[in-house]
């Protein structure tokens, strides 16, 4: 089951249910099926919040992914930053929907056990995102 929430902001305008067929989608591309999968949307003071008690990260980021997988199934809670989406959009040159998208899946491939943070992981992450976005139906 995917849940949508939101703490201190408007609910974002997604299709819930597209969105969720896709995110199941992209799980079973990689052999993973969708188990309990939480997102919440906030604010860049809560983002922040979040990553400083959880992570002991002292800035502003646009996705928080935390894993409770089990073999084969994907679990997790994904903390998206509206604001900070707001900013990358307007950074990269896309439309706040857009980003929105790269995000929402960026989390769902984190929880695929792709990763961005090592030595040319993020390009790895890139190419995931830019196939799960080809993905989509809208």
């Amino acid at each position: 089951m995917i849940t949508y929430n939101v703490d201190g902001v408007k609910m974002p305008k997604i299709k819930k249910r597209e969105t969720t067929a896709w995110i199941r989608a992209v799980a079973a591309s990689y052999n993973l099926k969708v188990g309990e999968v939480g997102y919440m949307f906030v604010d860049d003071e809560k983002i922040l919040e979040v990553n400083n008690e959880y992570l002991g990260h002292d800035y502003y980021t646009d996705v928080i992914t935390f894993d409770y997988d089990e073999p084969g199934i994907i679990s997790g809670d994904i903390v998206i930053s509206l604001d900070t989406v707001r900013t990358n959009a307007e950074k990269f040159g896309k439309t706040y929907d857009e980003e929105l998208r790269r995000v929402i899946i960026h989390g769902i491939l984190h929880l695929c056990g792709i990763n961005d943070k090592g030595p040319g992981e993020r390009e790895i992450m890139e190419a995931a995102e830019n196939k799960a976005l080809a993905m989509i139906k809208d």
